[in-house]
């Protein structure tokens, strides 16, 4: 029997116990079915849970390690996959009753990638439809692991639930206007979208493809970058990081201040004081073209999902909720003109954050201004414009953008901190990352009764 509080043990931990054989895949996998059995009742973090799968994965898998095959760190871990990436012989909702359910006829490729490096895939993990920014009412909300009256976030809150909850060790996220780091930030875990291209799409459902990412949700930064490497095929270590002499940027985002929430504001200059004590140097940052940025966003995502969901539009209609349905039929009257614009937005912002980078090594920032409210805003109102706000430039601009606990508030309620580096200096984002947990307190997970968490010593 496993104990549970070895379910938040880093993966660094679990592969050890492994290796020495005071542990097996086997019993891991079995324990992380049984929490999820008792505990997604109340998160609703899977649609579908693969218990015969996993299991005889982590059998195949420890038959390996004891055969001195050994295929890394991931080797045997379970992790959990979106409902928006293709699996061999396993079902697809997207959260949707529309091309739903749809038998994935092969692997995503970073499907392919994380079996390879032997991880045990537990299921498919719950989303907002299509990943656009709605609750499906047949699929419903991902529930908060440290409040369940309140959203997990959105598009990846299945995925940063189970994760935070310690149904999974880590899973894969998608992000095409924060929905990796806004859930990553509401839950308290650590979530990253890549430098854009990095992991590879090939099998995952796109909804804008000139700003989608996939990513890694993870319990560190540690484990986020096995995962990343897993995902890649490529290796991303941590370098070591000096927060001393470190050259940190504070950008002020225009229309800011009618969002931030004094106890997300307080996190984040509780941690830019720490910084300071320990030797960073930190000066603020000004891109005129920022207040462009998220009017932009829109003005792609728009034609772009509407476009690519324009025959299932027609064909099924009906399987869409109220709101992703007008969202679809929104997006075919955006003029062309008005895309046009956005991509030349897109391409200044490029230059004026390049530019920005000669003088400064990261851009820190909340990664939302706000705790996890109790139901996901609507992407076009003002709420949903709020709760892009700091996220939502970087998948304009395609630079990696990594979102880490900043503490807890007074309602026992995380923020997230956000760490954004120069176009594909991902390991130096996640390094800094790193050196940054090291400086803040460690979180204390709540754990009343039959609590979603254990505590963590």
């Amino acid at each position: 029997m496993v104990d549970d509080n070895l379910l938040f043990s880093s993966i660094a931990t679990l592969g050890a116990r492994y290796r020495d054989g005071s542990l097996s895949p086997v019993a891991v996998t079995q324990q992380s079915l049984d929490r999820i059995a008792r505990l997604d009742p109340a998160l609703n973090s899977f649609i579908t849970v693969l218990a015969e799968e996993s299991h005889a994965a982590a059998e195949a898998a420890g038959r390996e390690l004891k055969a001195g095959r050994d295929r890394g760190p991931l080797h045997g871990v379970p992790v959990a996959v979106k409902d928006l990436v293709e699996m061999a012989d396993v079902p697809t909702t997207f959260a949707s009753r529309a091309g739903s359910p749809r038998q994935g006829e092969s692997d995503a490729v970073l499907v392919r990638r994380l079996k390879e490096a032997g991880a045990v895939i537990l299921g498919k993990t719950n989303l907002l439809e299509y990943a656009y920014g709605a609750v499906h009412p047949d699929f419903g909300q991902t529930n908060n692991p440290w409040d369940v009256k309140r959203t997990s976030g959105g598009s990846s809150g299945g995925s940063a639930a189970a994760v935070a909850s310690g149904l999974s060790f880590a899973a894969v996220g998608t992000d095409t206007g924060g929905s990796i780091r806004i859930p990553a930030a509401y839950c308290g875990v650590v979530g990253l979208k890549p430098s854009f291209g990095l992991v590879s799409l090939d099998g995952v459902k796109a909804l804008s493809p000139s700003l989608d990412h996939a990513g890694p949700i993870a319990r560190s930064c540690a484990d986020a970058a096995l995962m990343l490497s897993a995902m890649t095929g490529m290796r991303h270590d941590l370098p070591s990081v000096a927060i001393r002499g470190l050259r940190i940027g504070i950008l002020r985002h225009p229309g800011a201040e009618r969002f931030m929430e004094a106890p997300i504001q307080a996190l984040f200059d509780q941690t830019i004081a720490l910084l300071g004590k320990a030797g960073a140097h930190v000066r603020p940052l000004e891109i005129v073209e920022l207040k462009s940025a998220n009017d932009a966003v829109a003005k792609i995502i728009e034609p772009e999902a509407s476009q690519l969901h324009r025959d299932l539009l027609r064909q099924e209609g009906h399987g869409f909720s109220a709101i992703t349905r007008d969202q679809l039929e929104a997006g075919f009257h955006v003029t062309a003109v008005d895309y046009l614009d956005a991509l030349a937005v897109q391409a200044r912002l490029r230059g004026a954050f390049q530019q920005a980078f000669e003088s400064v090594d990261a851009i820190l920032s909340p990664s939302v201004p706000w705790v996890a409210p109790a139901e996901d805003p609507p992407i076009g109102g003002e709420s949903g414009v709020g709760e892009i706000m700091f996220s939502g430039v970087y998948n304009l601009v395609g630079l990696p953008a990594l979102s880490i606990p900043s503490g807890l508030t007074d309602q026992t309620l995380p923020g997230g901190l956000q760490i954004v580096t120069p176009w594909k200096a991902d390991d130096l984002a996640l390094a800094i990352g790193a050196a940054i947990e090291g400086l803040l307190p460690a979180m204390r997970h709540p754990a009343i009764g039959e609590s979603l968490f254990v505590s963590v010593p």
